[in-house]
C-alpha cells in the first residue's frame, strides 16, 4: 500500500540534520540525514559541517499510530458537546504532530445501535470521513491521515454503513470489533457495567435490558456482520485486523479470515496463539505506562517480557506512544527494538513500505528527541521533510 494519507505534505529543496544519534534497524549510530524534496536522500555516518545541529539528540523515524480514538475526543470534548469539526480535526492533527506522530490511522466506528434510548449510539463515520477528506484537499493538515474503520459486529446497521465507503475513500485498516457483553474485552460484566452506566447513567434494570438487547442483536446479526466486515476490507484493499481476541479459538477464526494484525488481545493465551500463527500483536501504550489494563485484561508489560509484543498504539493518550517506546527500551535494554514497535512494525503491519525507517528513498518523517530526567523531550518533528512540530 502506498501513500494514501489525508495530510500529504511535501517540501522542496534540501536540508541536512547532522550530529544526531540515528536510531536505525538494530543499531544506534552517530551521523546525519539529508532530506531532498520531502524524502530521505542519504544517511551518512560520521560528522558533517553543514545543516541543522541536533546536538547529539536521538533522531528516530516518525511514529506510526494504527488505532486512536483521539479525534472523537476532540469532536466531543464533553458529553453532549459537539465541537466544530474542522477545528477539532486540525486540533487533533496538531496534537499528534506535537508528540512525534507523523502517520495516523484515525479510528471511526461503523455500526450503530438505534433501538435503545439511553445507551443508543448513531452513525457518524461517513460524514466525519468526508470532513477529513475536505481538510486534506484544502491543505489544512500537517501529517498523514488514514481511515481506520472499526466494524462493530454487535450492532444493527454495520452492513449499511460499510456500504457507504469505497475505494476512493482510501480506507487503510478495518478491524472486526465485537463488544457483545460477557466476552472478549468485557468478559467481566462488572467492568462493562462500570463503563456503560458511568457513560450513559443507566440504572440496574436499564443495564440488564442493555445487555439483553446487545446479546439478541449479536445472535441475530453477528455472523452476517463479521462476514460483511471481512468482505468490505477486501473490497477496500485494506488490512484486516482482529480486536480483543481472548482464546486460541478466537485467534484461529482470525487466521482463517486472513488477519495478520491483532489489536489488544486480552490474554497471554491469545497473544501466544497469535505469534504461533504469524499474527502481529498490538497493545495499548496506556496499558504499558499504567502497568495494566483498565478493563482487567492482560498487562502489556507481561507480553513484552514474554516476547509477545510487536506493536504499540497510543489508544486514547497520544503522548503515551513516545513514552512507551522508551519504557520498552528499559524493559528490553534495546532501543532500536523498542522504537521499531512504534515505527517500522506498524508500517509493516499496515502495508506501508514508504516510511517507518531511516533509510534512503523513504519519506522524510523524522523526530528529534532527547531524554530529560528519563522523560522523552521532543525537539523537532518533520513530516515529508517539512517541520511540523
Amino acid at each position: 500500500m502506498g501513500e494514501m494519507g489525508f495530510g500529504h505534505v511535501t517540501a522542496s529543496g534540501e536540508m541536512v540534520l547532522r550530529n544526531a544519534r540515528l536510531v536505525l534497524e538494530g543499531e544506534v549510530v552517530r551521523g546525519s540525514v539529508r532530506l531532498v524534496d520531502g524524502r530521505i536522500e542519504a544517511v551518512d555516518t560520521g560528522g558533517s559541517a553543514f545543516g541543522v545541529d541536533c546536538e547529539g539528540d536521538l533522531l528516530i523515524p516518525g511514529l506510526i499510530e494504527l488505532h486512536t480514538d483521539n479525534l472523537e475526543r476532540h469532536i466531543q470534548p464533553r458529553p453532549k458537546v459537539d465541537w466544530p469539526h474542522a477545528s477539532a480535526i486540525m486540533a487533533h492533527d496538531g496534537e499528534l504532530a506535537s508528540v512525534g506522530i507523523t502517520t495516523v490511522f484515525d479510528a471511526m466506528r461503523v455500526g450503530s445501535v438505534v433501538s435503545e434510548t439511553k445507551a443508543r449510539y448513531g452513525k457518524y463515520a461517513r460524514a466525519l470521513a468526508d470532513e477529513l477528506l475536505t481538510a486534506r484537499r484544502r491543505g489544512m493538515l500537517r501529517i498523514s491521515h488514514f481511515l481506520h474503520l472499526r466494524a462493530e459486529v454487535c450492532s444493527e446497521t454495520l452492513l449499511d454503513e460499510l456500504a457507504e465507503f469505497g475505494a476512493p475513500d482510501r480506507v487503510g485498516l478495518v478491524s472486526i470489533m465485537d463488544h457483545t457483553p460477557g466476552q472478549r474485552q468485557f468478559r467481566d460484566l462488572s467492568k462493562l457495567k462500570d463503563y456503560v452506566c458511568g457513560k450513559h447513567g443507566l440504572s440496574e434494570s436499564e443495564f440488564g435490558d442493555h445487555v439483553a438487547n446487545l446479546t439478541a442483536i449479536h445472535a441475530r446479526l453477528g455472523a452476517a456482520h463479521e462476514a460483511g466486515a471481512v468482505a468490505a476490507a477486501q473490497r477496500f484493499g485494506a488490512v484486516l485486523a482482529s480486536h480483543d481476541d481472548t482464546t486460541a479459538a478466537h485467534v484461529a477464526v482470525s487466521a482463517a479470515h486472513g488477519i495478520r494484525l491483532a489489536e489488544f488481545p486480552t490474554t497471554v493465551e491469545a497473544a501466544q496463539a497469535c505469534h504461533d500463527r504469524g499474527i502481529a500483536v498490538m497493545m495499548g501504550a496506556p496499558n504499558l505506562i499504567r502497568g495494566g489494563s483498565h478493563s482487567g485484561n492482560v498487562a502489556a508489560e507481561d507480553l513484552a517480557r514474554r516476547g509477545l509484543l510487536d506493536i504499540v498504539s497510543s489508544d486514547y493518550v497520544p503522548s503515551a506512544l513516545m513514552s512507551s517506546a522508551f519504557r520498552l527500551a528499559d524493559i528490553w535494554d534495546d532501543l532500536p527494538r523498542a522504537v521499531a514497535t512504534v515505527t517500522s512494525a506498524p508500517a509493516r503491519a499496515s502495508g506501508l513500505t514508504d516510511r517507518g525507517r531511516i533509510a534512503a528513498g523513504l519519506h522524510g518523517d523524522l523526530v528529534r528527541v532527547r531524554l530529560v530526567e528519563g522523560v522523552p523531550a521532543i525537539r523537532g518533528v518533520w513530516s515529508h521533510g517539512r517541520q511540523v512540530g
